[in-house]
């Protein structure tokens, strides 16, 4: 079993990137989508607004991003909460999938958590901020959450030093494509 790491900035396109190496190669782990998944969860939903004293549990995600940008020590507070239940999501997916010959992890913060030891081999996808930007407001239309966010991050030039390859993802789809069958053809 080869344990695939994909990271990068905010708004880099670690899902493309993803989305792509795994198809048809290997089950894929999402971070992102297992957050999603617990914003759904009455009972973390529940936790969330208990601890944030948030009176409205149906724009919790809402209510989150305003005590945030009030204060960026929330984001510190609120990952102590959904960090270690995205960890115990990761270990239970590795179990489950250890017969495949290859496995992928989708993990945005992966070097800041210090997740690296966990891998076999990392890949980070990279762009330019200004595109990062562009896209983060494509999807969730926020610069000054953009901003937040990308300052918390560690830098592009340190985070590289700790992954095997680097993905420039600033141009399109098929270029994209060639850079990662590159890659990829040396685990299958």
């Amino acid at each position: 079993m080869i344990k695939i790491g994909i990271t990068g900035s905010l708004a880099s396109g670690k899902t493309t990137v993803s989305r792509i190496l795994s198809s048809k190669r290997g089950p894929l782990f999402s971070a992102d989508k297992v957050v999603q998944e617990l914003y759904d969860n009455k009972s973390f939903k529940y936790l969330i607004s208990k601890r944030f004293k948030i009176k409205n549990n149906n724009q919790i995600k809402k209510s989150l991003k305003k005590i945030i940008l009030r204060d960026k020590n929330n984001i510190k507070k609120l990952e102590k909460i959904i960090h270690p239940i995205v960890r115990k999501k990761m270990k239970k997916f590795s179990l489950q999938n250890k017969n495949k010959k290859l496995l992928f992890y989708e993990i945005p913060l992966l070097i800041e958590s210090k997740l690296m030891k966990y891998f076999d081999l990392i890949i980070f996808v990279k762009a330019n901020k200004k595109l990062r930007l562009k896209r983060f407001k494509k999807k969730r239309g926020d610069e000054k959450l953009f901003n937040l966010l990308n300052k918390k991050q560690i830098k592009d030039k340190i985070k590289i030093k700790f992954c095997n390859y680097v993905v420039v993802n600033e141009k399109n789809l098929y270029i994209l494509k060639k850079n990662l069958f590159a890659i990829i053809k040396k685990y299958e």
